[in-house]
């Protein structure tokens, strides 16, 4: 009972910081994130970029190549913005940022087409923007192909071919492509449920060893140990428990919203869900109280913490997969939490596999935890001994 009034008293102690003297932590733990998640899903509530800015380059000008540009100007994703006489003007407006592709159809294209020759259809795109130059591409590559199509499906149909016999000439092979759990490949459900996590744990990642610190800036830190009895582990319980309720509702918040009113896929059900929450918020504390308790600088831990943070948007596998990368980055891998909780979403929640699918994953979020064990006499002798250097 007397450890628990401690972790209580100090709780109050940490709310009224929380609430009175320190604006700090309210921007942090609630104003931030609730800011990332509208701007990173509204951001993305198009599912997929849409009117692309292209442009053309037509030489040869015909009713054929006139007809090529105006199919590429109907595609969702793709829009004619200019017509460029030559290949400079287009060029030199992909550099400016004005178009993210132009297609070069070169002087004779439908005559080559019209005599069974392979005319040679050009086109360019930004590889620097990554999601806006493969769109691109694809749209390119699908008008080049429609081209040709359509001037063999002509032929045919004038030696008398039927409707099926020029599908089959044309396109033997019939592609019936399935998405799992993302037909619509809407890019809002796979960068914002692990961007946004991993910016939540950002926030925690840094507000963790700001609190500890900051006992040792104002001088505070005896005033805490005593009221935790010396003992360093109810005095972090006590500070963590108000942040700890915060950021769960702030995440929980956050998983409600994708999940239930923007409707992303979790077949999963709400149980992984929940409590991948949990360990995200507690594996990210610990993780920050254990960078504190090996060097206990307010200066050193934050900094190490947010490079840590950085780094697991990298090695998360979510923009590229983990297995291309080499063999020491892969070993590193299981030291970053992030990279356990997207391969818990994607295995449990996303794909609605059982828990035991993805159950490694599960127990390293979970070793996480107990990092601050191996630091609290650490800590401890910090707040009683050590003094705080600017």
């Amino acid at each position: 009972m007397k450890t628990l009034r401690q972790i209580i008293n100090i709780a109050g102690r940490e709310c009224r910081i929380l609430i009175t003297r320190n604006p700090i932590y309210f921007v942090c733990m609630v104003c931030l994130p609730i800011f990332v998640v509208v701007f990173f899903t509204s951001l993305m509530d198009e599912g997929q970029p849409v009117e692309l800015p292209v442009g053309v380059v037509d030489q040869d000008n015909t009713a054929t190549t006139r007809q090529m540009i105006r199919t590429l100007d109907s595609f969702q994703t793709s829009k004619v913005v200019a017509q460029y006489p030559n290949m400079q003007e287009a060029r030199v407006a992909m550099q400016r940022g004005e178009i993210y592709a132009f297609l070069l159809l070169p002087k004779g294209t439908t005559a080559k087409l019209m005599s069974s020759k392979q005319p040679k259809i050009s086109f360019y795109y930004n590889g620097v923007v990554m999601l806006a130059g493969n769109t691109t591409f694809k749209d390119l590559k699908v008008i080049s192909t429609l081209g040709s199509a359509k001037v063999g499906a002509t032929k045919l149909s004038a030696i008398g071919k039927t409707e099926r016999e020029i599908k089959a000439f044309l396109q033997p092979i019939n592609i019936d492509l399935h998405m799992i759990n993302n037909p619509w490949a809407n890019y809002n459900v796979y960068l914002s449920t692990t961007m946004i996590p991993g910016l939540l744990m950002l926030f925690i990642f840094l507000i963790t060893p700001y609190s500890i610190g900051t006992e040792l800036k104002f001088g505070q830190a005896r005033e805490w140990m005593y009221l935790a009895g010396n003992k360093p582990h109810v005095a972090i319980a006590g500070k963590m428990l108000p942040q700890t309720l915060v950021s769960l509702m702030v995440f929980w918040g956050f998983e409600f919203y994708i999940y239930y009113v923007l409707g992303f896929p979790h077949p999963g059900g709400p149980l992984p869900i929940i409590l991948l929450g949990l360990l995200a918020v507690l594996s990210a504390q610990c993780f920050g109280i254990f960078i504190f308790g090996l060097m206990p600088s307010l200066r050193m831990s934050m900094s190490v913490c947010s490079l840590w943070a950085m780094v697991s948007f990298s090695v998360a596998g979510a923009t590229f997969p983990l297995f291309a990368m080499d063999a020491p980055i892969q070993a590193l891998s299981w030291l970053f939490p992030l990279r356990h909780y997207y391969m818990i979403y994607q295995v449990n929640i996303f794909n609605g596999y059982p828990l035991s699918y993805a159950w490694i994953y599960w127990a390293c979020l979970a070793a996480f935890l107990i990092l601050p064990v191996f630091v609290m006499k650490n800590i401890r002798r910090a707040m009683l001994e050590y003094q705080y250097i600017p």
